[in-house]
């Protein structure tokens, strides 16, 4: 499978998706128009450790919901994860067996190198 989860309105997945140009044969999913189905999101944690690592810290409702002071579990992490797409790591990269997840230099990096090999 061949496969971007990303967020259209976000500046920065939209910059990663112009850097991986071409996508020959990948599917985007735009995650707030189509949000991601409980089945997706199992088979993005299958190809990596944990729905922690797919989970962003970083969006704001985050701390708008106090969950910064909450000791989260797994099972947490994947309910809140499907109840609003702002909490997923964007964007993911699934490419057959890998997965891509962040928007950190390094990882886009990577990206780019094992799309294009």
């Amino acid at each position: 499978m061949k496969k971007i989860y990303h967020l259209s309105s976000c500046s920065t997945c939209q910059r990663i998706i112009r850097e991986l140009q071409p996508l020959e044969g990948f599917i985007l999913q735009d995650i707030k128009t189509e949000p991601i189905t409980p089945e997706q999101l199992e088979e993005m944690r299958k190809l990596t450790d944990s729905y922690a690592s797919l989970f962003s810290k970083r969006a704001m409702l985050f701390r708008q919901r106090g969950l910064h002071e909450q000791n989260l579990g797994e099972e947490d992490y994947k309910s809140l994860i499907l109840d609003h797409y702002t909490f997923l790591k964007r964007p993911v990269i699934v490419l057959d067996e890998t997965v891509f997840i962040g928007n950190s230099k390094k990882t886009t990096a990577l990206a780019k190198e094992v799309i294009h090999s």
